[in-house]
């Protein structure tokens, strides 16, 4: 079903209020508000209106100082200004502070209005198409580093599309090996916050005794060995990017401090009270199932809800179709290039191979599986023989 285009309207002749409402309503597909003042109307701009006539002469706030606010609010809402005043000067001071067009009150005002708010719809209308297009549309070049063109992998591009602007917290699951990390990477040099560092710390790699001081820092004589001030990951990413990866191995101690952190945007140092407020972007990481680690007691709830702010999930090779072989050709042409290797190929019964194996290591078991292959192979073509799948795990 088609969406209704908001319509906020701002008069204070009641008559002539309730008379613009009907004919709009009457007109076309609008969802009309009427407001009396630009104080009422205030109460409600965060309802976001598409368009916004608004009188020239009102008490209070006039026409022209609402339309500014308007516009310095949300420069995309249209504002259609109309006034009873006949001088040239007022359209003039209207079009010049952004009104998209003015109208005469006069016997034809309804008619006029309502040509101007549809010219003004069939633009909104075109610009969310291209908005929609837009994101639709992903410009593989800006994400070369992550490889596949399956259906699932797609999907995670988009979403990546969509976050890399905010700062909003971002989870993002898989399996061991699925590249949770290469996408967080690429969120980050896709962002604002591209020229700043991107730091990744690996939760399960840290012993429980250091990794506070290894997120947050500590000052010298914190406690034994602290010879001198250490500077924390969270310092360290400011302004920038910060990965927590393997989240859902940190200590149940340590996730009561991190959520303060990320609640209150400051951190301190182990052995200081003094605290440093952090403008980072954190993004987090697990192959856990977070839910199932909250319902057996080894993480917080409260965490658990707070990573909830976007999620994307990492599809398993084995449900990405023919991306394991795009990914053998490019792991294969990058191995033969670092090793200064001519260049070789796939066979098809060994492509065949390829994609009939489960790949329970995902992209990681790939990359190694490749790189085996080609040191086993004496010819331009990597064959059946050449493969060597690594052993199940039970």
């Amino acid at each position: 079903m088609e969406k209704m285009i908001k319509i906020f309207c701002i008069e204070d002749d009641a008559v002539f209020r309730k008379a613009l409402k009907l004919f709009l309503e009457k007109e076309g597909n609008y969802d009309v508000t009427c407001f009396n003042s630009g104080e009422d109307f205030f109460q409600k701009i965060h309802l976001n209106p598409d368009i916004v006539t608004v009188d020239y002469n009102l008490p209070g706030l006039s026409g022209i100082e609402i339309m500014q606010q308007i516009k310095n609010y949300n420069q995309d809402i249209s504002v259609v200004v109309v006034s009873g005043q006949e001088e040239v000067r007022v359209a003039i001071e209207a079009y010049k502070n952004g009104a998209n067009y003015y109208v005469m009150k006069d016997e034809t005002v309804l008619t006029e209005l309502s040509l101007c708010i549809k010219h003004l719809t069939n633009h909104i209308k075109l610009s969310k198409e291209v908005e929609v297009l837009r994101e639709q549309v992903i410009d593989r070049h800006r994400y070369d580093t992550i490889i596949g063109e399956s259906g699932g992998i797609m999907k995670v591009l988009r979403l990546i599309q969509k976050a890399e602007k905010s700062d909003i917290l971002a989870l993002i699951t898989g399996e061991s090996g699925t590249g949770k990390e290469v996408v967080a990477r690429a969120m980050h040099y896709n962002s604002p916050r591209r020229k700043k560092p991107f730091v990744a710390v690996n939760a399960a790699a840290i012993p429980e005794d250091l990794i506070e001081s290894e997120l947050f820092g500590h000052e010298k004589g914190a406690f034994t060995g602290a010879d001198g001030r250490r500077i924390g990951k969270f310092e360290e990413a400011n302004g920038g990017t910060i990965l927590l990866d393997e989240i859902g191995e940190m200590d149940m101690s340590l996730q009561t401090k991190l959520l303060r952190v990320l609640q209150e945007r400051k951190v301190s140092r182990v052995g200081s009270n003094k605290e440093i407020s952090l403008d980072v972007r954190v993004l987090a990481a697990t192959n856990k199932n977070l839910a199932q680690r909250v319902k057996d007691g080894v993480f917080r709830e409260d965490l658990y809800y707070r990573l909830q702010g976007f999620l994307i999930h990492l599809p398993p090779l084995r449900e990405r179709d023919n991306d394991v072989i795009i990914l053998a050709k490019y792991f294969l042409n990058e191995v033969c290039s670092k090793n200064k290797l001519s260049s070789k190929t796939f066979t098809r019964a060994a492509l065949e191979s390829i994609l009939d194996h489960n790949w329970p290591g995902n992209i990681r078991e790939l990359r190694s599986f490749v790189e085996r292959a080609t040191l086993m192979s004496d010819n331009e073509q990597i064959d059946t023989e050449d493969l060597i799948f690594s052993p199940s795990i039970v």
